[in-house]
C-alpha cells in the first residue's frame, strides 16, 4: 500500500514561540493520491509515532505525532513514499468562506541540528491542530497577545468548588456556577475528580502528568465561542453521565472499564465542535463531510479527535496494544451513538429490549448498549434539569442555531430548520424538541431504570414544557395586543386624513 499526505502550507515570517513548537497534532493521509518522492532513510530511522487506520474509512490514515515524524518502515512491510503539496485536491477544498480553513495545519520551522543549522537548511514540520488550537497558535504567530477572560481566583473560590464537588451526584448541580468557581476549568476539574472518586487513576495506573495534559487539551479543543457546544456543555454531560452511572441498574453491573469509557466518552463527545450542524457542513462542501462521506460527520470527527489526543498524550501507552485499540474503538461506538439523526434506531432497539425483557447486563455487549443510551440521555438532558438551568441551556442552544442561520442568510444559503431567528422562538423550538425527541427517550429510560432520578427528570421536563408554553402564550397575547393597538392607531390616523367632503361618497 502506498500512501501520500497533502497539507497546505502557512508561510511564516517570524520565529515560532517555543510553547507553540511544543504542540503536537495529527496528520491525515490520503490513500487516493499519486505518489512520488521517497523519504530519506536516514531521517526515517529517527522517526517515531503511532498510526491508526479505519478499515471502514478508505479515505484517510490518521497519524498522531509523538516526535517530528513517523517510522513508516516499522509500521508497514512495504515501502511507503510520501510527498508534500501546498493546498488540497479540489474535492478536498471547502468552497464556503465561513469554513475556509481546509485542514487546520500549523507550518513551523525547526532547526535540523547543528550541521543543518550551519548550512542554513530548515526542517518543515506539519501538524494538524484542532480549529481552536489553530486559531490560538496563529494569533501568537501574528504577535497578537492572548486574552485572559477571567482573573486569577483566590482560595475562597477553589474552596467553594470543592464543596460543590461533594454534591456532584445531585441532579440540580449548577454547572454554570461551578465553571465560574473553577475559573473556566469545569471540565478538567470535574472529570479528574470523578476518575479519582472511582479509583480509576490507580486501577488503570494512569500517569497523572499525562492525564492532566490530556484533560487540558480536551478542554482547550472545545470552542468556547460556541454558545452551546463548548467545554461547559461537555462538563454538564459528564456530570449527568455520573448521575446515571450511580443508578442501581448500572452501578451494580458496570465494570471499572465501562465506567472509564463512559466518563471519557462524555468528556469528549463534542470535541472540536465547529458550532454548526452536519447539514451545514454537507451543503458547504466542507472537507469533513467529504472525509466521512456525509455520515455522522461531526460524531466521527469528535471520536477521531479524542483518539488523537489519547495518542498524543500517550495516556494508555502503557497498556497492551490490543487493549488500547479496543478502548479507542469502543469509545468511538459511544460517541457515534450521540448522532441525533440515528435517534429512532437506538430508541427502537432499546424499546424492543424492554418489551422483551432481554437486556442482560452480565453481557458486555448489553452493558455497552446501555452505556450508549445513558450517554444519549446525558447529551440531551437539558429539558430535564430544573427550570433555572434548563432555561439557560435552551437559550444557548437556540442562539447557536440562530447564529448558523445568520451565516446561511449572509452567504445566500438555504436557512436550515430551526435556524431562522425571524420565524422561530426559543419556546416553540424547545416544546417541539421535548415532544418529539426528549420525552420518548426519557420515557423509555424510566422504564429501564424506574428510580427517583428518572421520575424527577420526567417531572422537570413536564414543568419546563408547561413553562415554555405559558411564555409562548404570553408572547402571542402581547403581540396580538400590539397589533390591535397599531391597527387602531392606523385606522384613527387614516380617518383623520380623509377629506371631509369625501365621506359623502
Amino acid at each position: 500500500m502506498e500512501v501520500c499526505y497533502q497539507l497546505p502550507v502557512l508561510p511564516l515570517d517570524r520565529p515560532v514561540p517555543k510553547h507553540v513548537l511544543s504542540r503536537r497534532g495529527a496528520i491525515s493521509f490520503s490513500s487516493s493520491s499519486s505518489l512520488f518522492g521517497a523519504p530519506d532513510p536516514r531521517q526515517l530511522s529517527q522517526r517515531r509515532g503511532a498510526i491508526s487506520y479505519d478499515s471502514s474509512d478508505q479515505t484517510a490514515l490518521y497519524i498522531r505525532m509523538l516526535g517530528a515524524c513517523v517510522v513508516f518502515k516499522q509500521l508497514f512491510p512495504r515501502d511507503v513514499r510520501v510527498r508534500s503539496q501546498v493546498g488540497f485536491e479540489p474535492e478536498r477544498r471547502s468552497s464556503h468562506p465561513y469554513l475556509c480553513i481546509d485542514f487546520r495545519t500549523l507550518h513551523t520551522r525547526l532547526s535540523c541540528g547543528s550541521a543543518s543549522a550551519d548550512s542554513g537548511t530548515e526542517k518543515r514540520v506539519h501538524r494538524l491542530l484542532s480549529f481552536q488550537r489553530y486559531l490560538h497558535s496563529s494569533r501568537l504567530l501574528r504577535g497578537i497577545p492572548q486574552q485572559i477572560p477571567l482573573h486569577i481566583l483566590d482560595e475562597d473560590y477553589s474552596g467553594q468548588a470543592k464543596c460543590m464537588l461533594e454534591k456532584v451526584g445531585n441532579w440540580n448541580f449548577d454547572i454554570f456556577l461551578f465553571d465560574k468557581l473553577t475559573n473556566g476549568n469545569s471540565l478538567i476539574t470535574l472529570t479528574l475528580h470523578l476518575l479519582n472518586q472511582y479509583g480509576l487513576v490507580d486501577l488503570f495506573q494512569l500517569d497523572m502528568v499525562k492525564l492532566w495534559r490530556f484533560l487540558v487539551l480536551v478542554q482547550e479543543d472545545y470552542h468556547n465561542d460556541n454558545p452551546y457546544h463548548n467545554s461547559v456543555h461537555a462538563a454538564d454531560v459528564t456530570q449527568a453521565m455520573y448521575c446515571y452511572l450511580q443508578e442501581p441498574m448500572l452501578s451494580k453491573s458496570l465494570t471499572s472499564y465501562d465506567i472509564l469509557l463512559g466518563l471519557l466518552a462524555a468528556a469528549t463527545h463534542d470535541l472540536d465542535h465547529p458550532g454548526v450542524n452536519q447539514p451545514f457542513l454537507i451543503k458547504t462542501d466542507h472537507y469533513l463531510a467529504t472525509l466521512y462521506r456525509n455520515t455522522s460527520v461531526l460524531e466521527n470527527h469528535h471520536w477521531k479527535s479524542a483518539v488523537g489526543l489519547l495518542r498524543e498524550t500517550g495516556l494508555f501507552s502503557h497498556l497492551p496494544a490490543e487493549d488500547s485499540i479496543n478502548m479507542e474503538r469502543e469509545l468511538g461506538s459511544l460517541i457515534l451513538a450521540t448522532d441525533i439523526s440515528r435517534q429512532n434506531d437506538y430508541l427502537s432497539r432499546f424499546r424492543t429490549h424492554l418489551d422483551q425483557d432481554s437486556l442482560c447486563l452480565n453481557t458486555a455487549s448489553h452493558r455497552h448498549f446501555v452505556l450508549q443510551m445513558a450517554l444519549k440521555c446525558a447529551d440531551i438532558c437539558n429539558p430535564c434539569r430544573p427550570w433555572e438551568l434548563s432555561k439557560q441551556w435552551s437559550e444557548k442552544v437556540t442562539e447557536e442555531f440562530f447564529q448558523q442561520g445568520d451565516i446561511e442568510k449572509k452567504h445566500k444559503l438555504t436557512v436550515s430548520p430551526l435556524c431562522d431567528r425571524e420565524t422561530n422562538t426559543v419556546g416553540n423550538i424547545q416544546i417541539g424538541f421535548m415532544t418529539y425527541v426528549a420525552e420518548p427517550l426519557f420515557g423509555e429510560w424510566a422504564r429501564f431504570s424506574d428510580t427517583r432520578l428518572s421520575q424527577t427528570m420526567l417531572g422537570h421536563m413536564g414543568l419546563n414544557k408547561a413553562s415554555w408554553a405559558g411564555l409562548q402564550q404570553e408572547q402571542t397575547t402581547a403581540e396580538e395586543a400590539e397589533l390591535s393597538a397599531a391597527g387602531a392607531d392606523a385606522g384613527g390616523s387614516h380617518s383623520k386624513e380623509i377629506p371631509q367632503g369625501s365621506r359623502e361618497y
